[in-house]
């Protein structure tokens, strides 16, 4: 650098302090003394421009440091403009590499830009069109894409090829606006020059990958230039290591991928090609390899052809047989895009996987474990998990150890070939990796335990396998602690079918477990559930119970002083549970009765009224004396809780308890009468016939008794005058209605109130302020019928109360959580009732699913409530006792509590 003449001194000594510094703080200490000097000598009147250009690259680095240098940008835009070649590059690469996409100085370029585009000089052209790939945003394509088409047909093939590049640059940024040229675009495949067709090849791979449909002309000349291509059509000049144009062919192959993708057509047509290209690129070397990855690729995509299949399998035959870790990857990552549309394949290469599972390179393995997970079915399930549960036995990487336990788990709830195969997995994996393992698992598989799987010979296979594997876990020096919840309940449901051993030794070997600290590592939580399963095993005993409870009894004396709220209450509970079946023999066995884990807590001791509910009072009787003691005492009577309770006062429901869903009755066409008074009476037609007076509320009650012929005595109540337009009545010295506040005439001095009954008002009373006044309607037309405007209210028959609603999941979260109203109902469901058929019985309900959740047994639907359009969210589970749990959300009370009956009665 010292002997070039162009460079200053000030400038090396700049590259080499910034190389020598030892420190972050150093660096920015040059930075900052550079900064200070281009700022003092940057807009000095007679820099030359030669001297600004170093003074540019100077500012390059400041920028590329991490430090401000906007002060000297407007000197890379004025640079730009310079007459010399070197000066124009400099500037246009400043302000490239300085100014963000959205800085307002890069459209004061855009003038010099179009000026350089057509100068008869290429290089300025060339210089031009690489600034406009660099400073390009999506605003300066109008005007800028003129001069570029006009370049394409430019004699120097070094101009062409950098406008298919700036083409696909516009492409990039905004697609739409240079879609107009597709037909410009195309022409640049068939350029006699390679390096523009291979540039024009990067540009047509993006437009295909967005429409493949229209460019399915293109099939034939693609596969004629990739046949050319390994053909060695090319110059010398592009081939690498002995192999022609490799990139190009890479970009060539991925095209055809795209446009013979489930077209048979197609794909017929590059075959043959494809089979070439695969055995000339199969050379040793890893560009070679490469060709020959991009072609299974592009073979598994196309539309299946056996041979080219069996051609692509016996290459990763190769791959994974490599000692190279980096060919065998590419061999795991060819035969997953192969097996996830041709599993046939797996099989042969079932091994060689497995043994990669074994290699040292992490990222080898993690590969290889979503290979075996998409190589798993029913028939070789056992075999892939045993190996994956020796690479988890050995494995210490933590991510690892995670991903084998995912996906174990996942294999064994889809592929498991029995229940006990898929106990014992389970097991296995939470005694290697615990602490890895879902909640979800090991309630999965209590699950399993309890129901007995779906073979119905729970008592002479599943449970009792199950007891006597827990059962050996006794004797082990340490027990994950997820595995210990487990074996505490199985133990403790279902002791008594160990064969291993008596029960009466199953519990006093799980009592010593309770003792034993060490063992336990001070989980609390696994000695209250010891506590509980040991007491569960007294009740089963049928004789010889005596040693056994004092064993259990001496356990819970232990601990009933425990810190631990919940190990304290158990122990307690346990105590008091032997003392009273001391007195009451049998009081341990309805207590805490067999096999009792799926059954209704409260079957047998509430009954079922004609409706479902429950009535406890038979049961709890002994409690009476309890509350007339209260009572007694000044407490306040139980009051039960309202179902809309939640609600506000404002939303509370009328007298007339809600919606009305049945037909309204046709009304009758009254008579008119002078009694209404009525000041458009006379009118032309086109005026109003129908203006009642709703000053107040003897006026209209009045009215309408004339309508029907009659006047209603002095002081009586008229209903109907509030009935007709549902808030037209109101209390006396109560505020004007919102009818009264809609006549225009001045009201008329009301009468002496009669001494009846206030009226009552059918859906409320407007006991705050009115609201604000509305706009009055327009004049409705002229008819003989006074009463038109009623009409429409009579149908023939009431409308469906719901509507299916259409809701994606993430809609329905949404509305779920801002719908604040909900209603709660458990409802028996018939036997052996799936989501399916779940799903077939609430769209008799109008209620259109949403998304079913097999896993939990869940299903998720939504409706419209018709009369008020308010959405309706429906929550159904199925229950493992024969039964669905309904939660319903809605804007509404109304329609929530409609959906809920709705739903619970058509679920039955």
């Amino acid at each position: 650098m010292m002997s070039g003449s162009h460079l200053s001194k000030d400038f090396f000594d700049l590259v080499k302090a910034i190389g020598e510094s030892k420190s972050k703080q150093q660096e920015d200490n040059i930075i900052v003394e550079e900064v200070a000097t281009l700022k003092k000598r940057m807009p000095e009147a007679n820099v030359s421009k030669k001297k600004m250009k170093e003074f540019l690259i100077r500012l390059v680095y400041v920028e590329m440091l991490g430090h401000d240098a906007s002060f000297g940008y407007i000197k890379a835009i004025e640079l730009a403009a310079a007459k010399n070649l070197v000066q124009k590059r400099v500037g246009y690469l400043c302000s490239g590499l300085c100014l963000s996409p959205s800085h307002e100085f890069r459209f004061m370029l855009v003038n010099q830009l179009q000026q350089d585009m057509a100068s008869a000089n290429y290089l300025e052209v060339g210089a031009a069109l690489t600034a406009t790939l660099r400073l390009a945003t999506a605003d300066m394509i109008p005007a800028l894409t003129a001069h570029v088409v006009k370049l394409c047909a430019h004699g120097r093939e070094l101009v062409r090829k950098k406008v298919v590049m700036v083409l696909h640059r516009f492409h990039q940024l905004d697609a739409s606006a240079v879609e107009h040229l597709a037909d410009t675009m195309r022409r640049t495949l068939c350029d006699k020059d390679p390096s523009v067709m291979t540039a024009a090849l990067c540009l047509l791979h993006d437009m295909i990958a967005a429409n493949p449909a229209a460019f399915k002309e293109l099939v034939p000349s693609f596969v004629s230039i990739l046949k050319q291509v390994v053909e060695h059509r090319l110059p010398r000049d592009f081939d690498y290591h002995r192999i022609p144009a490799p990139w190009a062919q890479l970009r060539l192959l991925r095209v055809l991928a795209h446009l013979g993708r489930a077209d048979q057509a197609a794909s017929e047509g590059m075959y043959e090609v494809l089979s070439d290209v695969m055995r000339r690129a199969d050379t040793g070397i890893n560009v070679g390899y490469a060709i020959v990855y991009e072609c299974v690729r592009t073979i598994t995509t196309v539309y299946p052809n056996s041979t080219l299949l069996d051609e692509a399998a016996r290459s990763i035959s190769r791959f994974l047989q490599s000692e190279n870790h980096n060919l065998k990857y590419l061999g795991i990552t060819g035969l997953a895009q192969v097996v996830e549309g041709h599993p046939k394949y797996a099989a042969d290469h079932q091994l060689a996987v497995i043994e990669c599972l074994e290699d040292v390179d992490d990222t080898l393995k993690r590969k290889t474990l979503d290979l075996l997970y998409r190589m798993m079915n029913p028939v070789n399930v056992e075999f892939i998990a045993s190996k994956l549960l020796q690479s988890l036995e050995s494995s210490t990487d933590e991510f690892l150890r995670s991903a084998l336990v995912s996906r174990l788990c996942t294999a064994a709830e889809r592929f498991a070939p029995s229940n006990d195969w898929y106990v014992s997995t389970v097991i296995k994996v939470m005694e290697l990796a615990g602490d890895l393992v879902q909640p979800e698992v090991s309630q999965n598989l209590v699950a399993l335990i309890a129901e007995g799987g779906e073979d119905g010979d729970a008592e002479s296979e599943l449970r009792p396998a199950a007891v006597d594997r827990f059962a050996a876990m006794l004797d082990w020096e340490a027990i994950p602690d997820a595995l210990l919840h487990i074996l505490a309940w199985v133990l403790g449901e279902y002791g008594a079918l160990a064969t291993c051993m008596p029960l009466d030794a199953l519990a006093v070997a799980v009592a010593e477990l309770a003792f034993d600290d060490a063992r336990l590592r001070g989980s609390l939580k696994a000695r209250s559930l010891l506590v509980t399963a040991l007491l569960k095993m007294v009740a089963q005993l049928e004789g010889g119970a005596g040693a056994v409870e004092g064993v259990v009894a001496k356990l819970a004396e232990r601990f009933v002083s425990s810190s631990e709220l919940e190990l304290q209450q158990r122990s307690l509970e346990c105590l008091n549970l032997i003392d009273a079946a001391k007195l009451e023999p049998d009081l341990l066995a309805d207590v805490l009765p067999y096999d009792a884990s799926l059954e209704d807590p409260l079957d047998g001791v509430v009954s079922e009224g004609p409706d479902g509910s429950r009535n406890a009072d038979d049961a709890l009787g002994f409690l009476d004396k309890f509350v007339a003691s209260a009572l007694n005492a000044g407490a306040a009577p139980y009051a039960p809780p309202r179902e809309d309770e939640d609600e506000d006062e404002d939303e509370a429901e009328g007298p007339a308890g809600g919606f009305k869903f049945e037909a309204y009755a046709k009304p009758e066409k009254p008579t008119f009468s002078p009694n209404v008074r009525d000041p458009s009476f006379g009118a032309a037609p086109g005026q109003n016939h129908f203006a009642v007076d709703v000053s107040n509320d003897a006026a209209i009650a009045a009215a309408m008794q004339a309508s029907e012929g009659g006047a209603p005595p002095p002081g009586s109540f008229n209903p109907k005058a509030n009935a007709i337009g549902g808030r037209l009545g109101r209390r006396r010295g109560a505020e004007p209605s919102l009818l009264d506040l809609m006549d225009d005439a001045p009201p008329a001095a009301p009468p002496a109130a009669p001494p009846a009954a206030p009226p009552a008002d059918l859906l409320g009373d407007f006991g705050a302020a009115p609201p604000a006044r509305r706009p009055r309607r327009p004049p409705a037309p002229a008819t003989d019928f006074p009463f038109a405007a009623f009409s429409g209210l009579s149908v023939s028959a009431a409308p469906a109360p719901f509507s299916p609603l259409a809701l994606a999941t993430n809609d329905f979260g949404a509305k779920w959580g801002t719908s604040k109203h909900e209603r709660k109902r458990e409802c028996p469901a018939p036997p052996n009732l799936g989501l399916d058929g779940l799903a077939a019985k609430l769209q008799r309900a109008n209620a259109r699913p949403v998304e079913a959740i097999p896993a939990t047994n869940e299903l998720i639907l939504a409706a419209a409530h018709a009369p008020s359009g308010a959405p309706c969210l429906f929550h159904v589970k199925l229950l493992p006792t024969r039964a669905a749990l309904v939660t319903v959300r809605s804007t509404d009370p109304a329609a929530a509590q409609a959906a809920l009956d709705a739903a619970t009665a058509a679920i039955p």
